[in-house]
């Protein structure tokens, strides 16, 4: 008897509409044909835009029925990513499924336990040896994003995490989260897939150094007040007077602060640095204050991101990623691309699922438009701001 070679595969679907209840099943509908005659998906990924905490609580809950996934996560979204298409503030419902052979999946919700002196996240599995990547999805509100994802490498023993910030919420408690058919309105929620799987993680931060690289001399938490002996602001200053006069117009919203995650080395490029966005300067003390905290003596470059270095940068990802991985063909992928990407840095709000399917070849990429991105640079994981960060799939016969 010839048995047939089981593969993994996958499927997507997006519907928009004023009912976001009837646009989960649609979207659902089609993710399912997609997939193929066949069992229930292994995992499934949902996102939903533009309704009203209680309707997105709804339209979460009608999709991860139908979809009917052993493992089901979701948010609420500012826009989502599906079936090819990518859709901002508008009512939309993205689902993605996965039949993943061989594949072990654990759901899990962590939540924040807080007393008078410290607080603690509960509920995320411990590591096996086999698991070999973790997705989660954060309530900003809620949880310490910052703090659990800073100290993953360490507690998880070097387990790369992807995902995002739920977007699209304007005030603490209107964020809804799925795990496996559940909604919750705090904490965050993820899975962790091990077994026999073969992922990839790409994050493209699509920023180039200007200037020099310097030494942080001062600082405090998040605000540095020495770069190099002389005020974060005149350095600043100096790296936008080198830039050609067209950009610099460009500084003024897109200048950032690269991290190098190897300071000792005698040349940084555009991949060397974690991009931190500036939140505030003073223009009393000459001060800057970043999205992380810099320690006196890390080695710092400012960053430009403009529209052209994002596509190229994600571009270069993207073929690398295509090189590294040797898949005969990737079977799907999950992109978690920035709020401030899509319309508002490019020309169109499909600029990066255009750019994954067409490098990849990958047909079923599914996402949404988050306010923050989790993924790995330089092998530990960071949160990040206007990134695309993609989990890419193989598609392998068993």
């Amino acid at each position: 008897m010839t048995s047939l070679a089981v593969t993994t595969r996958t499927g997507d679907g997006l519907a928009l509409g004023p009912d976001l209840v009837d646009a989960a099943r649609r979207a659902v509908a089609s993710a399912l044909a997609q997939l193929g005659p066949g069992p229930a998906p292994d995992l499934a990924l949902v996102w939903v835009s533009g309704g009203t905490p209680e309707q997105t609580d709804a339209a979460l809950k009608v999709a991860s029925y139908g979809i009917g996934a052993s493992t089901t996560l979701g948010c609420t979204a500012y826009g989502v990513i599906g079936a090819g298409r990518a859709v901002e503030s508008d009512r939309a419902v993205s689902v993605w499924a996965a039949r993943l052979p061989g594949v072990s999946l654990r759901s899990f919700h962590l939540e924040v336990l807080r007393t008078s002196e410290a607080i603690a996240v509960v509920g995320m599995p411990e590591r096996r040896v086999d698991d070999a990547v973790g997705v989660l999805l954060v309530d900003p509100w809620s949880f310490p994003v910052d703090g659990f994802v800073g100290q993953s490498y360490d507690v998880l023993r070097g387990l790369p995490l992807v995902g995002g910030l739920a977007s699209g919420s304007v005030e603490p408690g209107e964020t809804r989260l799925l795990v496996d058919g559940r909604v919750v309105d705090r904490g965050a929620v993820g899975v962790v897939i091990g077994g026999d799987v073969a992922v990839r993680t790409l994050v493209s931060q699509g920023c180039r150094p200007i200037g020099r690289p310097m030494t942080v001399t001062a600082a405090e938490g998040h605000r540095i007040t020495g770069l190099a002996g002389q005020s974060p602001l005149v350095q600043a200053e100096v790296a936008i007077s080198e830039l050609p006069e067209d950009a610099r117009d460009m500084a003024v919203h897109g200048l950032h602060l690269g991290v190098a995650m190897d300071e000792y080395a005698l040349e940084h490029g555009r991949g060397d640095f974690v991009a931190r966005g500036l939140v505030a300067a003073d223009d009393l003390d000459g001060s800057i204050s970043v999205g992380d905290v810099v320690p006196v003596g890390s080695t710092v470059q400012f960053l430009l991101r403009d529209a052209s270095t994002a596509h190229e940068d994600l571009a270069d990802e993207l073929d690398g990623l295509r090189r590294e991985i040797g898949f005969e063909r990737v079977a799907g992928a999950l992109l978690f691309t920035g709020d401030g990407r899509g319309r508002e840095l490019f020309a169109s709000a499909e600029h990066d699922v255009a750019a994954v399917r067409g490098s990849l070849g990958v047909e079923h990429v599914g996402g949404f438009f988050a306010s923050g991105e989790i993924g790995p640079v330089g092998g530990r994981n960071h949160v990040h701001g206007v990134t695309a960060t993609v989990l890419a799939f193989e598609d392998s016969a068993r």
